[in-house]
């Protein structure tokens, strides 16, 4: 595998990659990613309690949202017409937190890596914000690319950690 920076010129300076000889290829990622909170705020998004609503329902729709405007944030990532984009959260209720994972979906000449990973960051910094007046110090951890398929590189898949 090639592990050379792709986003400079041959001059150093920063460049969109160009991806115009390659290949479309049907490319999915999936990424996670955790938000730590308080047990008064913990208990409020498990029983649906919070009053600023359905906090999952809306990090949920945040977190797609964010996956299709990667593009838009990150900026020399390709913009991509996502075919698939989704979302699910699991309680972890020992460790007081919420895991959140997405998986994005593509055919196209670039991976959705990137668009993974923002949809995860977007649906935990919504939790954060619907969260934050019963607990301001919640912490975002272990945000990682789990997996992606397609492409030149192939299949990648994360160790777990010894």
């Amino acid at each position: 595998m090639d592990n050379t920076l792709t986003h400079f010129s041959a001059d150093g300076k920063a460049a969109m990659v160009d991806v115009s000889a390659k290949a479309e290829t049907t490319r999915t990622a999936t990424a996670t990613g955790k938000i730590r909170m308080n047990a008064a705020a913990f208990a409020a998004v498990q029983g649906g309690t919070m009053e600023k609503g359905d906090v999952l329902g809306v990090a949920r729709v945040a977190g797609i949202m964010g996956a299709k405007r990667t593009s838009q944030l990150i900026p020399l990532c390709h913009p991509l017409a996502i075919e698939k984009a989704g979302i699910d959260f699991t309680l972890l209720p020992e460790a007081s937190s919420v895991e959140a994972r997405c998986t994005v979906t593509t055919s196209g000449k670039t991976g959705v890596e990137m668009e993974a990973l923002c949809g995860v960051n977007i649906a935990l910094l919504t939790i954060y914000d619907m969260c934050k007046a019963v607990d301001k110090g919640m912490e975002l951890y272990d945000i990682t690319l789990l997996e992606k398929r397609g492409g030149k590189s192939g299949h990648y898949l994360k160790k777990e950690a010894p």
